[in-house]
């Protein structure tokens, strides 16, 4: 049986001055991935290196939405993140991601390794996501990670108000009147907020790697 494993790498960890706040608090947010999302993991997610944390999971499907559930809770804190898609050689704790390994966990921390590598030599262009499938080459994954790559350069353009519109309409849906409400502000300001953050392009893009990631499961 294949999994899908992550691994979450903290950007610049020793250069915060909050580091020992921004670990405990990502203990919290991995607590809540692990009850929000228990029926998909195969091991909890757990902080195995200080800086870093792994969790398995039977499948891809949400595989995106619990890496955006992270990245919205710990910014400004960022993190770089491996997925990799393949089989687990060893005995699989459910309690805690600690202790495994195989070729899942091995095209994680090969596509972690990869976006550092990647960081140094153009620090503006790069993705902070990146899927493998272990062993194998794929023009689905190919794609899913040029969407991934694409979607952080909307996001890296996003000033403080429109990253929370965004945020807002992405978990709460409905109109820009109910987001106005929401954010007590108004309609028009909403507006301008989603055009000048690409919302729509966002979204779109959004749903289409969803669907592309949800395609990998034939793979799993």
């Amino acid at each position: 049986m294949r999994y899908v494993a992550v691994i979450g790498d903290m950007k610049e960890s020793r250069s915060l001055t909050n580091r020992y706040t921004a670990q405990e608090e990502l203990k919290e947010v991995l607590k809540e991935i692990n009850i929000k999302y228990e029926d998909d993991l195969a091991s909890k997610f757990l902080i195995t290196l200080g800086d870093e944390f792994q969790g398995l999971l039977y499948s891809s499907v949400n595989v995106l939405e619990i890496i955006k559930y992270i990245q919205k809770k710990m910014f400004p804190v960022t993190f770089r993140f491996g997925v990799g898609i393949g089989t687990i050689s060893t005995e699989i704790n459910p309690n805690a991601a600690i202790g495994s390994d195989g070729p899942a966990y091995y095209a994680a921390r090969e596509m972690v390794e990869d976006l550092r590598i990647k960081e140094k030599k153009n620090k503006t262009q790069e993705g902070d996501i990146q899927f493998s499938i272990y062993g194998e080459s794929s023009f689905e994954i190919e794609r899913i990670n040029t969407l991934l790559n694409l979607i952080k350069l909307i996001e890296d353009k996003w000033k403080h108000e429109q990253r929370l519109t965004i945020w807002d309409m992405i978990e709460h849906g409905g109109s820009q009147h109910d987001c106005a409400i929401r954010m007590n502000t108004t309609q028009s300001t909403v507006g301008r907020r989603l055009s000048g953050g690409n919302y729509y392009l966002y979204e779109k893009a959004l749903v289409v790697t969803k669907k592309s990631i949800a395609s990998l499961e034939e793979f799993v």
